[in-house]
């Protein structure tokens, strides 16, 4: 990009000590004009929220070169919900990093696309491996907490193959990206009522933080590959292109999960 044109950002969940927050910090010693959220600024399970921050940032700016959804929770570590916990009528970790990421994503498309085509990243994880195409369908399964927040993961797996598939020719990249095994604080939430659990983890923290990559370790490689533009459209297991879980590979499902979305975004518009 030449000198003097303004690259913008925006990167969701930027808490402290969190991945999204160091890869805002590198973007802007790289010179971005990069914009912030965190759940007070806005909050992905509320379509209201979500709506007011598009339409400000769009009041601000007529386009966006880089979007990074890296904002998600991670509940019940302890495993110990029998049921799935409900938000609007949908599991969790569902609504917030599956659901509220589209609908952001999609509200910010024509930024995206309007200067030629940005780049979309959904920071996923590893463990989209558990996430199950019967749960990402709606099918009745055993409730489990880590395998619906696997399946929030597979879910954007699929969304930003979708994205490329959908708006490629139109030079948008679309990234999913599990970032590596990390030392942030969204473990915290997941042990907020499990006072035991968390106090256990505060002791171990000093061993997490020598034997885990650091936020900014983890967000130099994915500037690495959202800025650089010969890294095609795909999953990246931090910088480096993989193949994704099986399940990510199911067209039929990925094309069904497209359907009900879409549907989900006009119903409740």
């Amino acid at each position: 990009m030449s000198a003097g044109v303004t690259r913008r950002a925006i990167v969701t969940g930027a808490g402290p000590r969190s991945i999204g927050r160091a890869v805002a910090d590198a973007l802007l010693a790289d010179g971005w004009e990069v914009t912030v959220t965190r759940r007070a600024t806005l909050d992905l399970a509320d379509r209201a929220s979500v709506a007011a921050f598009a339409a400000s940032y769009a009041g601000r700016a007529d386009d966006l070169d880089l979007l990074v959804n890296s904002a998600g929770i991670h509940l019940d570590l302890g495993s110990r919900w029998k049921q799935p916990q409900l938000l609007d009528g949908h599991e969790v970790h569902w609504r917030t990093n599956y659901l509220g990421t589209v609908d952001l994503t999609t509200a910010l498309l024509p930024l995206l696309l309007g200067g030629g085509g940005g780049t979309v990243v959904h920071v996923v994880s590893q463990l989209h491996e558990r996430g199950t195409t019967d749960q990402l369908l709606g099918r009745p399964v055993a409730y489990d907490s880590w395998a619906s927040y696997g399946t929030s993961k597979l879910g954007l797996v699929h969304h930003a193959a979708l994205l490329a598939e959908r708006y490629g020719d139109q030079g948008l990249r679309a990234l999913s990206v599990h970032p590596g095994a990390v030392s942030t604080n969204i473990a915290n939430r997941g042990l907020e009522t499990r006072p035991l659990l968390r106090r256990l983890r505060n002791l171990a923290l000093p061993l997490e933080r020598r034997t885990l990559m650091t936020p900014e370790e983890s967000a130099a490689h994915l500037v690495r590959i959202a800025t650089d533009p010969s890294a095609a459209s795909g999953y990246y297991r931090k910088s480096r292109p993989l193949d994704p879980a099986p399940a990510a590979a199911d067209l039929a499902a990925r094309a069904e999960l497209a359907a009900t979305t879409e549907a989900w975004l006009a119903a409740t518009r």
